[in-house]
Protein backbone atom coordinates (compact mmCIF):
# COMPACT_ATOMS: atom_id res chain seq x y z
CA UNK A 1 0.00 0.00 0.00
CA UNK A 2 1.35 3.54 -1.28
CA UNK A 3 2.08 5.95 2.17
CA UNK A 4 -0.62 8.97 1.31
CA UNK A 5 -0.40 12.01 3.92
CA UNK A 6 -2.10 15.64 3.66
CA UNK A 7 -2.43 18.92 4.69
CA UNK A 8 -5.86 19.95 5.34
CA UNK A 9 -5.66 23.86 6.12
CA UNK A 10 -9.02 25.88 6.67
CA UNK A 11 -8.43 29.28 4.78
CA UNK A 12 -10.18 31.16 7.85
CA UNK A 13 -6.42 32.97 8.69
CA UNK A 14 -2.76 32.95 7.94
CA UNK A 15 -0.75 30.05 8.08
CA UNK A 16 1.72 30.35 11.01
CA UNK A 17 4.92 28.43 12.08
CA UNK A 18 2.60 25.33 13.80
CA UNK A 19 0.84 25.02 10.31
CA UNK A 20 4.38 24.92 8.42
CA UNK A 21 5.54 22.42 10.79
CA UNK A 22 2.85 20.17 10.44
CA UNK A 23 2.71 20.94 6.44
CA UNK A 24 6.49 20.30 6.20
CA UNK A 25 6.28 17.03 8.86
CA UNK A 26 3.75 15.69 6.54
CA UNK A 27 5.21 16.42 3.23
CA UNK A 28 8.74 14.64 4.10
CA UNK A 29 7.16 11.81 5.71
CA UNK A 30 5.27 10.98 2.43
CA UNK A 31 8.56 11.76 -0.03
CA UNK A 32 10.58 9.54 2.89
CA UNK A 33 8.37 6.65 1.70
CA UNK A 34 8.34 7.60 -1.79
CA UNK A 35 4.43 8.15 -0.87
CA UNK A 36 1.94 10.86 -1.98
CA UNK A 37 1.33 14.21 -0.33
CA UNK A 38 -2.05 15.53 -0.66
CA UNK A 39 -4.03 19.23 0.21
CA UNK A 40 -7.03 19.69 1.39
CA UNK A 41 -9.12 22.69 1.76
CA UNK A 42 -11.42 22.60 4.72
CA UNK A 43 -13.76 25.34 3.80
CA UNK A 44 -17.08 24.15 4.73
CA UNK A 45 -17.35 27.11 7.05
CA UNK A 46 -18.43 29.12 4.23
CA UNK A 47 -18.53 32.40 6.33
CA UNK A 48 -15.66 32.16 7.94
CA UNK A 49 -13.53 30.85 4.84
CA UNK A 50 -12.39 33.53 2.65
CA UNK A 51 -10.76 32.83 -1.02
CA UNK A 52 -7.68 35.70 0.07
CA UNK A 53 -6.80 33.47 2.72
CA UNK A 54 -6.57 30.52 0.70
CA UNK A 55 -4.64 32.14 -2.14
CA UNK A 56 -2.33 33.17 0.65
CA UNK A 57 -1.94 29.84 1.84
CA UNK A 58 -0.99 28.34 -1.46
CA UNK A 59 1.69 31.32 -1.70
CA UNK A 60 3.29 30.31 1.80
CA UNK A 61 2.96 26.09 1.30
CA UNK A 62 4.49 26.64 -2.18
CA UNK A 63 7.12 29.56 -0.45
CA UNK A 64 8.58 26.41 2.26
CA UNK A 65 9.04 24.04 -0.95
CA UNK A 66 6.31 22.07 -1.16
CA UNK A 67 4.57 20.14 -3.94
CA UNK A 68 1.25 18.37 -3.89
CA UNK A 69 -0.90 16.94 -6.49
CA UNK A 70 -3.98 18.59 -8.33
CA UNK A 71 -6.92 19.13 -8.49
CA UNK A 72 -6.73 20.05 -4.55
CA UNK A 73 -9.72 18.86 -2.94
CA UNK A 74 -12.34 20.99 -1.51
CA UNK A 75 -14.46 20.34 1.27
CA UNK A 76 -17.05 22.87 -0.03
CA UNK A 77 -17.57 20.24 -3.21
CA UNK A 78 -18.09 17.43 -1.22
CA UNK A 79 -21.78 18.12 0.22
CA UNK A 80 -23.71 15.25 -1.45
CA UNK A 81 -21.00 13.20 0.39
CA UNK A 82 -21.14 14.06 3.67
CA UNK A 83 -25.34 14.47 3.07
CA UNK A 84 -25.54 10.53 2.74
CA UNK A 85 -23.24 9.38 5.61
CA UNK A 86 -25.97 11.88 7.33
CA UNK A 87 -28.41 9.91 5.98
CA UNK A 88 -27.61 6.27 6.48
CA UNK A 89 -26.72 7.39 10.37
CA UNK A 90 -30.26 9.17 10.78
CA UNK A 91 -31.61 5.82 9.11
CA UNK A 92 -29.75 3.88 12.17
CA UNK A 93 -31.36 6.07 14.62
CA UNK A 94 -27.84 7.62 15.49
CA UNK A 95 -28.98 11.26 15.18
CA UNK A 96 -31.23 13.37 16.98
CA UNK A 97 -31.95 17.06 16.32
CA UNK A 98 -30.60 19.80 18.82
CA UNK A 99 -31.54 23.75 19.31
CA UNK A 100 -29.57 23.91 22.42
CA UNK A 101 -27.22 27.15 22.51
CA UNK A 102 -23.78 26.64 23.80
CA UNK A 103 -25.61 28.62 27.20
CA UNK A 104 -27.90 26.04 27.36
CA UNK A 105 -25.33 23.61 27.33
CA UNK A 106 -23.15 25.39 30.38
CA UNK A 107 -26.48 25.62 32.54
CA UNK A 108 -27.55 22.29 31.89
CA UNK A 109 -24.32 20.92 32.55
CA UNK A 110 -23.76 23.32 35.37
CA UNK A 111 -27.33 22.69 37.40
CA UNK A 112 -27.02 20.89 40.68
CA UNK A 113 -28.40 17.99 40.13
CA UNK A 114 -25.53 16.83 37.25
CA UNK A 115 -23.32 16.97 39.06
CA UNK A 116 -19.53 17.82 38.52
CA UNK A 117 -19.21 19.56 34.89
CA UNK A 118 -17.43 17.20 32.68
CA UNK A 119 -15.24 17.88 29.24
CA UNK A 120 -14.04 16.54 26.62
CA UNK A 121 -12.67 16.98 23.19
CA UNK A 122 -15.53 19.34 22.17
CA UNK A 123 -15.35 20.89 25.19
CA UNK A 124 -18.17 20.22 27.77
CA UNK A 125 -19.63 16.95 27.65
CA UNK A 126 -23.78 17.71 26.35
CA UNK A 127 -26.02 16.73 29.07
CA UNK A 128 -28.55 14.94 26.49
CA UNK A 129 -30.89 17.82 27.22
CA UNK A 130 -32.25 17.54 23.50
CA UNK A 131 -31.93 13.82 23.16
CA UNK A 132 -34.74 13.20 25.93
CA UNK A 133 -37.35 15.26 23.49
CA UNK A 134 -37.15 12.17 21.19
CA UNK A 135 -40.22 10.43 21.13
CA UNK A 136 -40.34 8.09 18.25
CA UNK A 137 -37.62 6.13 16.51
CA UNK A 138 -35.82 9.31 14.89
CA UNK A 139 -35.48 6.85 11.52
CA UNK A 140 -39.63 7.02 11.02
CA UNK A 141 -39.21 10.64 10.38
CA UNK A 142 -37.19 13.08 7.59
CA UNK A 143 -34.14 14.15 8.50
CA UNK A 144 -34.35 18.18 9.42
CA UNK A 145 -32.70 20.83 7.75
CA UNK A 146 -31.44 23.60 9.24
CA UNK A 147 -31.28 22.22 12.95
CA UNK A 148 -27.86 20.94 14.58
CA UNK A 149 -27.91 16.91 14.13
CA UNK A 150 -25.84 14.99 17.23
CA UNK A 151 -24.83 11.64 17.42
CA UNK A 152 -26.21 9.34 19.94
CA UNK A 153 -23.03 8.25 21.53
CA UNK A 154 -24.60 5.55 24.02
CA UNK A 155 -26.32 3.88 21.03
CA UNK A 156 -22.74 4.31 18.56
CA UNK A 157 -20.94 2.46 21.11
CA UNK A 158 -24.01 -0.46 21.24
CA UNK A 159 -24.10 -0.68 17.25
CA UNK A 160 -19.99 -0.69 17.56
CA UNK A 161 -20.04 -3.85 19.50
CA UNK A 162 -22.69 -5.87 17.77
CA UNK A 163 -20.79 -5.12 14.24
CA UNK A 164 -17.86 -6.78 15.85
CA UNK A 165 -15.50 -4.10 13.43
CA UNK A 166 -12.78 -4.32 16.58
CA UNK A 167 -11.04 -6.50 18.33
CA UNK A 168 -12.81 -7.74 21.28
CA UNK A 169 -14.14 -4.63 23.53
CA UNK A 170 -11.98 -2.01 22.46
CA UNK A 171 -11.56 0.26 19.85
CA UNK A 172 -7.92 1.42 18.75
CA UNK A 173 -5.51 3.12 16.60
CA UNK A 174 -2.14 2.83 15.63
CA UNK A 175 -0.16 6.21 16.59
CA UNK A 176 3.88 6.55 15.63
CA UNK A 177 3.63 9.92 17.22
CA UNK A 178 2.88 10.71 20.61
CA UNK A 179 -0.09 11.80 22.53
CA UNK A 180 -0.20 14.94 25.33
CA UNK A 181 1.05 12.09 27.89
CA UNK A 182 3.83 10.17 25.58
CA UNK A 183 0.84 7.79 24.20
CA UNK A 184 2.63 5.77 21.43
CA UNK A 185 2.04 2.07 20.10
CA UNK A 186 -0.95 0.87 19.51
CA UNK A 187 -3.68 3.31 21.06
CA UNK A 188 -6.86 0.56 22.95
CA UNK A 189 -10.31 2.23 24.56
CA UNK A 190 -13.33 1.06 24.87
CA UNK A 191 -16.59 2.30 23.22
CA UNK A 192 -17.84 2.91 26.41
CA UNK A 193 -15.96 6.15 26.98
CA UNK A 194 -16.88 7.75 24.37
CA UNK A 195 -20.54 7.78 25.88
CA UNK A 196 -18.80 8.91 29.22
CA UNK A 197 -15.99 11.13 28.11
CA UNK A 198 -16.80 12.99 24.91
CA UNK A 199 -20.68 12.58 24.64
CA UNK A 200 -23.42 13.18 21.79
CA UNK A 201 -21.08 15.32 19.61
CA UNK A 202 -22.24 17.50 17.00
CA UNK A 203 -22.12 15.59 13.21
CA UNK A 204 -24.27 18.59 11.20
CA UNK A 205 -24.58 22.02 12.25
CA UNK A 206 -27.29 24.36 11.98
CA UNK A 207 -25.12 26.95 9.55
CA UNK A 208 -23.47 24.26 7.54
CA UNK A 209 -23.95 20.59 6.59
CA UNK A 210 -21.46 18.59 7.90
CA UNK A 211 -18.75 19.32 10.70
CA UNK A 212 -15.33 18.70 11.45
CA UNK A 213 -15.47 15.14 12.87
CA UNK A 214 -18.01 13.59 9.66
CA UNK A 215 -15.83 15.79 6.84
CA UNK A 216 -12.28 14.64 7.81
CA UNK A 217 -13.34 10.54 8.39
CA UNK A 218 -14.90 10.69 4.86
CA UNK A 219 -12.15 13.31 3.09
CA UNK A 220 -9.31 11.15 4.67
CA UNK A 221 -10.90 7.75 3.17
CA UNK A 222 -12.18 9.50 -0.08
CA UNK A 223 -8.21 10.50 -0.79
CA UNK A 224 -6.98 7.54 0.60
CA UNK A 225 -4.94 8.75 3.63
CA UNK A 226 -2.66 5.97 5.29
CA UNK A 227 -1.09 7.99 7.52
CA UNK A 228 -2.78 11.31 9.22
CA UNK A 229 0.02 13.90 10.51
CA UNK A 230 -1.48 16.49 12.93
CA UNK A 231 -0.79 17.98 16.29
CA UNK A 232 -1.42 16.56 19.86
CA UNK A 233 -3.94 18.81 20.31
CA UNK A 234 -6.04 16.60 18.19
CA UNK A 235 -5.40 13.62 19.97
CA UNK A 236 -8.24 13.24 21.89
CA UNK A 237 -10.68 13.73 18.58
CA UNK A 238 -8.93 10.88 17.16
CA UNK A 239 -10.79 8.62 19.40
CA UNK A 240 -14.51 10.31 17.20
CA UNK A 241 -12.56 9.97 14.00
CA UNK A 242 -11.94 6.09 15.19
CA UNK A 243 -15.02 5.13 16.45
CA UNK A 244 -16.78 6.90 13.26
CA UNK A 245 -14.48 4.95 10.70
CA UNK A 246 -15.93 2.17 12.18
CA UNK A 247 -19.66 3.21 12.09
CA UNK A 248 -19.34 4.00 8.62
CA UNK A 249 -17.31 1.25 7.40
CA UNK A 250 -14.58 3.61 6.35
CA UNK A 251 -10.40 2.57 7.07
CA UNK A 252 -8.59 3.52 10.28
CA UNK A 253 -5.44 5.28 9.20
CA UNK A 254 -2.14 5.39 10.59
CA UNK A 255 -1.80 8.50 13.35
CA UNK A 256 1.38 10.76 14.39
CA UNK A 257 0.43 13.35 16.53
CA UNK A 258 3.41 15.58 16.77
CA UNK A 259 4.07 18.56 19.43
CA UNK A 260 2.76 21.58 19.34
CA UNK A 261 4.61 24.47 18.23
CA UNK A 262 4.22 27.10 20.96
CA UNK A 263 5.04 31.14 21.99
CA UNK A 264 7.90 32.20 24.14
CA UNK A 265 5.19 32.26 26.96
CA UNK A 266 4.32 28.42 26.60
CA UNK A 267 0.97 28.74 24.36
CA UNK A 268 0.02 27.53 21.02
CA UNK A 269 0.08 29.15 18.29
CA UNK A 270 -3.28 29.98 16.67
CA UNK A 271 -4.33 31.94 13.63
CA UNK A 272 -4.83 34.78 15.49
CA UNK A 273 -1.36 34.97 16.14
CA UNK A 274 -0.28 37.48 13.73
CA UNK A 275 3.02 37.75 14.87
CA UNK A 276 3.73 34.41 13.98
CA UNK A 277 2.70 34.32 10.51
CA UNK A 278 4.74 32.69 7.60
CA UNK A 279 3.79 35.92 5.23
CA UNK A 280 4.99 37.77 8.12
CA UNK A 281 8.64 36.14 8.28
CA UNK A 282 9.14 36.43 4.39
CA UNK A 283 8.65 39.81 4.46
CA UNK A 284 11.03 40.21 6.40
CA UNK A 285 13.72 38.18 4.59
CA UNK A 286 13.26 34.99 6.27
CA UNK A 287 14.21 31.72 3.80
CA UNK A 288 12.15 28.33 3.74
CA UNK A 289 15.36 26.78 5.65
CA UNK A 290 15.04 29.16 8.37
CA UNK A 291 11.44 28.43 9.25
CA UNK A 292 12.54 24.86 9.13
CA UNK A 293 14.98 25.26 11.59
CA UNK A 294 12.72 27.70 13.75
CA UNK A 295 10.33 24.82 14.07
CA UNK A 296 13.07 22.17 14.43
CA UNK A 297 13.17 20.59 11.10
Amino acid sequence: MQYVTRFAPSPTGPLHLGHAYSAILAHDMAMAENGRFLLRIEDIDRERSKPEWETQLYEDLEWLGLWWETPVMRQSERLPAYRQALDALWQRDLLYPCTCTRRDIHEAASAPQEGVVHFGPDGIVYPRTCHHKIGMPQSLTPMPEDVALRLDMSLAAIQIGEYRVCEGEFLYFTETGSGPDGETGQIEFSPDDLRTKVGDIVLSRKTFLGSYHLSVVLDDAAQGVTHVVRGQDLFEATRIHVALQRLLGLPTPVYHHHALVRDENGKRLAKRDDAKAIRKYRAEGATPADIRRMVGL
